[in-house]
């Protein structure tokens, strides 16, 4: 059973799955995480985000963590997954978003992200959890700060 972080579904609402790969970047000490800068908001992230049709959840974090911070990545490992239900504006889609959370060595960055609307931020593992967007996210993060 995959937990539900978040929003309760809406009844009378249908949700397209979107599944997802996200990771968790440790780097001396801090972490690397992105924030989406939106007209009216901040939303601060784990980098990551869909996988497209074709692709494997590797692939795609691979692919995503370039796009949203720039960065290679290294051994990703599994660590598990959540599910939550959001509107994803930048999509007019209702989605049930299926996030699988990987750690991962950061190797070196090699671009500035290529989404325009991101930003990469490195913060303490404390700031980190204050300022994820998501309980999913921060769950996962305080987890691994734990060594859970």
């Amino acid at each position: 059973m995959i937990r539900r972080v978040g929003e309760v579904p809406r009844r009378e609402q249908s949700y397209r799955l979107r599944p997802g790969a996200y990771a968790i970047l440790p780097l001396k000490g801090r972490f690397l995480l992105t924030a989406q800068v939106m007209p009216e908001s901040l939303d601060v992230q784990l980098p990551g985000g869909g996988i497209d049709p074709g692709e494997s959840p590797l692939q795609a974090l691979h692919r995503e963590v370039i796009e949203e911070i720039g960065w290679r990545i290294a051994r990703p490992r599994r660590l598990g997954a959540f599910r939550r239900f959001v509107f994803m504006p930048e999509y007019d889609l209702w989605a049930e978003k299926l996030c699988t959370v990987y750690v991962a060595h950061p190797v070196r960055q090699i671009a500035e992200p290529v989404e325009a609307d991101h930003r990469t931020l490195v913060l303490s593992g404390t700031q980190a959890l204050d300022a994820l967007g998501n309980v999913g996210d921060r769950g996962f993060l305080m987890d691994y700060l734990s060594g859970a």
